[in-house]
Parts: C-alpha cells; structure tokens; sequence
C-alpha cells in the first residue's frame, strides 16, 4: 500500500486520466492570476469542463511549489462542519488531537509553500470561504484553487469564469476541423470507436452536432458514446429532433445548463430501462463502490441482483459510470453531475429512503465484518478497504445522525467501527461522530454503553484524558443499569488507559489488570485485552518490574503472531524494546524498534511511528551516536504536529523525551545539537522513518 499523502512531500495530485483538449488562452489566464493572487476560483455551469480545468493547471504549475500540490475533492461532502477535516485529510496530516482543526492545518502550511485545489465548493460555500479567509491570513505562503459553480465571496479572490469550448462558426477564419470542440469530439470517439476519423464527409455533421451541445465538454462526450450504435448524422438527427421539442420547435439554442440536462435526459432515454432504475439507485454512493455493494443496495424484484453486473457494463460503455482497477478490484463511480440527476429520479421514484436504509445496511454490516476480522490476517487489508470506503461511511452515518429512528443503529455503526476511528487515523472525525450519536441517544442501552467506551478510547488516543475518563464512567454507570458486563470491564480497561498516560502507574497496574484477568481465558482479540497487555507491560517496565513486563509482551506478541495481528503487534515489539534497552541488550533493542516501525508503515499510524522514532533516538545515544539521535529527535518532534499533540501529551512519555534531548546536549554541544535536530526537522515523513530505520543517509534527504 502507498503510503498516506501527507507523507509525501510532492503532494498527491490525481494523474489526468484523459487528454486535455484546447483552452490555451484560458489556461494562460488562470496561470498569470495565480502569479498574482493567493486565491483564484474557477466557475462555470455542471458538466463545462472546471475540475477538468484545475487539475491541467495544477500539473502545470506543480513544479513551482516546493511542498507541492494537494488536491481536496468536496463533491461527495455533505456535513458542512467536516471541511477542515476533508481538507487535513486530503493532505494526509494525521492530527488526532482535541485541539481545532484549522489550528492544525494553519500550523502545517505556515512554513510551507504548496498549492491546495479546493475541488466542487458550490454546495458548501460559507465553510470553504472561512477556512480558505483563515488560511490565507495564517499560511503565507499557501495559495488556493477552487472551483465552484458561483464564486466563494473571499476578499483577493479572483474569480476566472469557464466557458464552454469554442464551437465551428465562433472563430470565422479558424477550420473546423482544428475547431476545440471538433478535436475533443474526435478523441473521446476514438476511444470507443478505434479508427474514428473526422474527415470531409462528417464535419458537417459533427460540426452542427458540437453546436447544438453548445460545446459543452460532458455533453459532447455523452455524445461521442454513440457511436458505438450511430453514425454521426443519426446522432445529429435524433439529438436534433429532441432538442427541438425542449425548445418548442424552434432553431432557438437552449440556456446552456438546459443543453446540458437535455444532454443528459438523452442518455438517459437511450439507456434501458433495468439501466436507468439502476443509474437512479447508484446515486445513493458517495465516491466510489464496489460491485458487491451495488448488488446490495440496489438490487430489488425488478432488478434482479444476477443482473447487476451486465447493466453496469452497460452503464460504462455508455460512460454513465466510470471504473477503475484496484489491488483490492474493479471499483465504480458516478461522475458528479450525473449522480445528482440519478438522485433527482431516485427521489422521482420515490426510493430515496429505501435505497439509503440499504446503503446503511451495507455499511453497518461492512463494518461489523471489519470489527470481527481486524484482529487477524487480513488486518492490512481492512485499513485499506475501510479508508477506502472513507466517503460512504460519512454518508451512511450522516443518515442515521438525520433521522431520530436511526439513531440507535448509527450507535452500532460508530463502535463497530472503534479499529477506524483508533487505528486508521481518524480519531477525530470519530470523536466528532460519537458525541453527536451520544446526544441523540441519551437513554442508557448497550448500544450506548459500546459507543462509550469507545469514545473512551477515542479520546485517549487523542491524549484527551480527562474527557476520555469521563466517557469511561458515563459507560460503567450506564453499563450496570443495563446489566452489561461486557461494557464494565471495557469501561474499567479505559479509565486504566487515563491513567496510565496521566501517570498514575499504581492505579492504571490495578485497572488495566482487571480488564486482563477478565479476558485472558477466552484470550478474545478485542480493545479490551491486547491494549491493556501492552499498556500494563509499559507501566511494569516504568515500575522496574520487567520480568512480568517482557513475559506480558511475549504473551502479547504470540497471541498476536497466532491471529495475523499486526496493528498492536507493532506496540507489544515497541514496548519490548525499552525493557531490551534497560537490561543492557542494545542490539536486541535496536532490532525491536526499527521492527515495530517496519510493520507501521502498513498503516497510518503517525503515533506509533513516531514513538518508535523516540526509543531509536534514545537507543542511538545509548550507541554513541548522539548526532544520529539529534537527528532523529529533530524528525520525530517536526513529525509529531503530523498526531497534534508533542509527547502524546503525556508526562510518561515527555520525561523520556526531554532526557534524550538532555544527554544529546551534553555530548554535543547545544550549537551542534541544535545544528542536527534541525537537519532532521527537515525530513518528511516518509524520509524520517526510512532515516530512523538506517536505510539512508542525512545527505540522501531532500531538503
């Protein structure tokens, strides 16, 4: 798996799956405003061409920013309050911390000089403008591209309108046949119809054919699929006809969004029945799906599931759907604008409610198979698969959040998804999720109970802990109302968690050993057991008790090796490492760390790498490196805004810390360490784990 954006420092701009047709002079004109102002939006009707258009000028101009060009897709956002979110998840800034987002992304772009391209703002305006107002006062060296369907209202911003194409006719003197239009009609046919030319005998035709869709680029592509039944004069012919009747028999063009809905009321006729109820049901994704998924959610008496797949090939060759070869499959999406028409006759049909409640369905249950199958063999593979399903999740708990009758479902659907929030790096969008679900359902149940502990355990991973000890006792109190066990002793294993990073070592030994004693006959792999192994081995080792300490461990890291887990893995051969380090087994403990930050790099785990990060620091002290250990610090604590919050903040983990930098100064000399912690604060992520794990030199980072 790649690793997360943010690790990068050249961004994570999507390639350009098609050819760029055209527009010269417009993409001169949005490269110079940028040159001369910090934010420049590109409007224009659906379907002409803007995030096409945005995507051309941010490869182009890429090379000019240092830290690159990151590119935000806001289409499929519905919860206006997560776009600061969408944004510091786009570029991979992995900050679970309580604190506020904006705070976070205005402290990761000040020193930085990158281009953000604020993809589809239309329906979420007022949150695109405040945060793009704080961004561009904070970040000065920060510029935007947005695009948007009217502008954003921000004071500097220059607003750069996109047109549609020119069409044969605009430009007297200009032959038809190198006519934008033309040109884009003749590529997008030649992808369906190989050896498609446009020559003497059809450029009358594909010319009148490019003016009546007005040059619109989605409309003369919708076209172009024709072909593969039509000649170009039966596609004139029908489409003219058509759009005659919209306009009331006259010669009179359509309002150009009227060309393009007709555009696409044509394809929509032209599909088959089965086709277009299918189109209509789609809509309910947010992204990208798979074909299980659309089975699910789709399939009905009149729409056999056997019969899916057939019609969604026939969606693509129609290019209704566009797909896409994945290491884990084919997956498939609407583009934009034909996902709102789909919804407009799924809301016709009246399904909407259904279709989402089936949606909701899968997700629920896609997520409870992730639940049980995290802790074993395909543990990377469900990372990939739930951030994967990042956008569809969002959609169906912002179902649940909606309608009071789902909301205790949407209680099940956030704790089921406790190994997203904690361990994939979403921790506060989880939080976020969990409170609101909390409020809507006040009433204590087990469902209740779950979501608190998990909350608990959000919020501790956030550093947050007196918030995280508040959500463990609502969770026992409710627990021994409900007559939940379970939830008692998850409850009592999170107030042992606080504890621990608050350093109460006596009282988090007590708690974090009762959750064990609980589980450890049915040695079940879930947050209540294998987190409480490795916490409470950590509190031994800090107590000096490291025979029970390393014996946890090896425990631990066996149960873990037996299952196929590797998440908490990682921490048991992290934790190993320090009771290695302080019985005088150097080597050993060397070994240990850089392997827990070898399995971390399988996921986005920003925390965990970063302690490993620490520990090689201190092991590089203990090896008479202290320039490497400087180094080091200097990655680990620049990385640390990449989590939020220095040290996890937590006195354990600081005293550590600030010892290492303490002895580094002695050995060095405060200028020379000061000179190094500052060569590795210059590392990025990716660079500061493979420096930590030995496999490159200072000189091989890019500075």
């Amino acid at each position: 798996m790649a690793p997360p954006s943010g690790w990068r420092r050249e961004g994570n701009l999507p390639a350009e799956l098609t050819s760029f047709v055209g527009r010269e002079r417009l993409l001169a004109t949005i490269r110079q405003r940028l040159q001369e102002s910090r934010l420049v939006t590109v409007t224009g009707i659906g379907g002409v061409g803007k995030s096409r258009t945005a995507l051309r000028i941010a490869h182009q101009v890429g090379p000019q920013f240092t830290d690159g060009v990151w590119y935000v897709d806001l289409s499929r956002l519905q919860d206006p309050t997560m776009v600061p979110h969408a944004v510091n998840a786009a570029l991979g800034i992995a900050d679970q911390s309580a604190r506020p987002e904006v705070e976070t992304l205005t402290e990761w772009m000040t020193p930085r000089d990158l281009l953000v391209v604020l993809d589809s703002c239309e329906h979420l305006l007022d949150p695109c403008a405040h945060l793009i107002q704080q961004l561009l006062r904070d970040a000065p060296h920060v510029r935007v591209l947005a695009t948007s369907r009217q502008s954003l209202g921000v004071q500097g911003e220059q607003t750069i309108p996109v047109a549609p194409l020119l069409v044969p006719g605009d430009d007297g003197g200009e032959s038809p046949f190198v006519n934008e239009s033309v040109q884009l009609f003749t590529e997008r046919a030649c992808a369906v119809l190989p050896g498609f030319t446009v020559d003497e005998e059809n450029i009358a035709a594909v010319s009148e054919l490019c003016r009546r869709l007005d040059g619109i680029p989605l409309a003369i592509e919708l076209a172009s699929v024709r072909l593969r039944a039509l000649s170009v004069e039966q596609i004139l012919t029908l489409l003219t006809d058509r759009f005659s009747l919209l306009a009331g028999a006259s010669r009179t063009a359509l309002p150009r969004h009227q060309t393009l809905r007709a555009a696409i009321g044509w394809s929509h006729e032209l599909c088959e029945p089965a086709e277009r109820l299918l189109w209509a049901r789609l809509s309910i994704f947010s992204g990208d799906f798979e074909l299980e998924a659309a089975r699910y959610v789709c399939a009905s008496e009149d729409l056999p599931a056997e019969n899916v797949m057939d019609l969604i090939s026939g969606l693509v060759e129609k290019s209704i759907l566009l797909s896409s070869n994945e290491r884990a499959g084919v997956r498939y999406r609407l583009i934009d604008t034909l996902r709102h028409y789909g919804k407009e006759w799924l809301d016709k049909l009246g399904e909407t409610d259904r279709v989402r409640r089936r949606h909701r369905e899968y997700y629920l249950q896609l997520a409870e198979r992730g639940e049980h199958a995290w802790s074993g063999p395909r543990q990377v593979y469900w990372f990939g698969r739930m951030r994967q399903e990042h956008d569809n999740i969002r959609a169906a708990l912002d179902y649940c959040l909606s309608d009071p009758a789902e909301a205790r479902t949407g209680l099940e659907l956030l704790s089921s998804l406790w190994f997203m929030w904690v361990a994939c790096g979403f921790a506060r969008e989880g939080r976020l999720y969990l409170e609101r679900a909390l409020h809507a359902s006040p009433q204590p149940s087990k469902e209740r109970c779950k979501a608190l502990w998990v909350l608990a355990y959000v919020r501790s991973a956030q550093g947050d802990t007196s918030a995280a000890l508040d959500a463990a006792e609502a969770c026992a109190t409710d627990a021994v109302r409900v007559g939940d066990s379970i939830a008692v002793i998850l409850a009592t294993k999170m107030q042992g968690s606080a504890a621990f990073l608050q350093g109460d070592l006596h009282k988090a030994t007590a708690l974090l050993g009762v959750a064990i004693e609980f589980h450890r006959s049915g040695r079940e792999l879930n947050p209540g057991l294998l987190p409480a192994i490795v916490e409470l081995a950590v509190v031994l080792t800090q107590q000096n008790e490291l025979t029970e300490a390393e014996s946890l461990l090896r425990d631990c890291r066996q149960l873990c090796t037996e299952r196929g887990e590797l998440w908490l893995r990682s921490y048991a051969v992290w934790a190993t490492s320090a009771i290695e380090r302080m019985t005088g087994r150097t080597h050993d403990a060397v070994q240990s760390a850089q392997e827990s930050l070898r399995i971390k790099r399988h996921f986005h785990d920003v925390l965990g790498a970063v302690l490993a990060m620490e520990t090689l620091s201190q092991l590089a002290v203990d090896q008479g490196e202290p320039a490497r250990a400087a180094r080091i610090l200097g990655a680990a604590q620049a990385n640390w805004r990449l989590f939020g919050l220095p040290q996890f903040g937590s006195p354990f983990f600081g005293t550590e810390h600030e010892a290492c930098v303490k002895e580094c100064k002695r050995l060095l000399g405060d200028e020379d360490y000061l000179e190094h912690y500052q060569q590795g604060s210059l590392m990025n992520f990716e660079e500061a784990v493979s420096y930590a794990m030995g496999e490159i030199d200072p000189g091989e980072v890019t500075s």
